[in-house]
């Protein structure tokens, strides 16, 4: 059984309507855990608070089937972010500084599960605050070789930090990213030409394995050393967007543990992120014919 980790904010969407329950690494481990329907075991590497929020998301991640074994609990408040829809149901977020998962902390446990990884998901947001910034890039470094080591670049105003982007990539074999990161990433390096062009320089001047692209209702490019898969997106109507990108990523990393060619890893990625489109909130149960993407 793959075992795969998810490392760095946990925290509730405050919605007008509500909080949910979400991270952008959190909804990766619930929808790996979901769409693997038990082939692949999904840890959760975070820290909470002591108070109620903390507590909910305990639950929240063992109801969906995440591993909370290694999740810290720290003196600071559960992680929150209130959250805004305009019309076409895209989200803007304002994070609540200093939270529990800003103080994330090394631990011989770790060490163990790190070792024992077969793919982790990281972000730059996670990064924020120096504590667990070397937390998260020790866990990832102690990862083996083999692993899939998968930066989803998450850019947060103001936690958008050229040199965590820099240091980021650095850690990574596979990076995925939307069209204005593709742009910032691209900037950051000098690099000109067409997405493909830019996600293949991205490619080799950082040594990824594979680079992949989230387009909206557009679809989705993947890029590999010899391949690359450009797809159309799935005409969706769109409740939220909130953890499309994170359901993509858990569906390519799926996809790529399997042993999938890339174009299909992407067409089992693009229908899992339309179907949590078509949804509130960032984490869900999945229908049948999406299950072990």
């Amino acid at each position: 059984m793959h075992q795969v980790v998810g490392i760095g904010e946990v925290l509730w969407d405050v919605f007008p309507d509500g909080p949910r329950f979400g991270g952008a690494p959190a909804n990766f481990s619930c929808s790996t855990s979901e769409l693997s329907r038990g082939s692949a075991r999904a840890l959760m590497v975070s820290a909470v608070g002591d108070d109620e929020l903390g507590r909910k998301a305990i639950e929240s991640l063992k109801q969906r089937g995440v591993d909370i074994s290694v999740v810290q609990t720290n003196p600071h408040s559960t992680g929150k972010v209130d959250v805004q829809l305009d019309d076409s149901g895209s989200a803007s977020y304002q994070f609540a500084e200093d939270s529990a998962w800003d103080h994330l902390q090394w631990n011989d446990e770790l060490s163990r599960v790190a070792a024992a990884c077969d793919a982790v998901c990281f972000g730059t947001l996670g990064q924020r605050r120096e504590q667990s910034r070397q937390t998260i890039r020790r866990f990832v470094n102690s990862t083996p070789e083999s692993a899939l080591r998968i930066l989803d670049v998450n850019l947060r105003e103001p936690f958008d930090d050229d040199a965590i982007i820099r240091q980021s990539l650095g850690l990574a074999n596979v990076l995925k990213l939307n069209d204005d990161e593709l742009l910032r990433l691209a900037r950051l390096d000098g690099l000109t030409g067409g997405d493909v062009d830019l996600m293949q320089q991205l490619a080799q001047q950082h040594q990824l394995r594979y680079v992949a692209l989230t387009r909206g209702d557009e679809g989705a490019v993947i890029v590999s050393e010899d391949a690359v898969s450009e797809l159309p997106g799935i005409p969706t109507e769109v409740a939220d967007t909130v953890g499309a990108g994170d359901a993509f990523t858990a569906a390519i990393t799926l996809g790529l543990l399997a042993g999938h060619d890339i174009d299909t890893v992407n067409r089992n990625a693009i229908a899992v992120a339309s179907y949590v489109c078509s949804q509130p909130g960032a984490t869900m149960k999945f229908p049948d014919h999406l299950m072990k993407s």
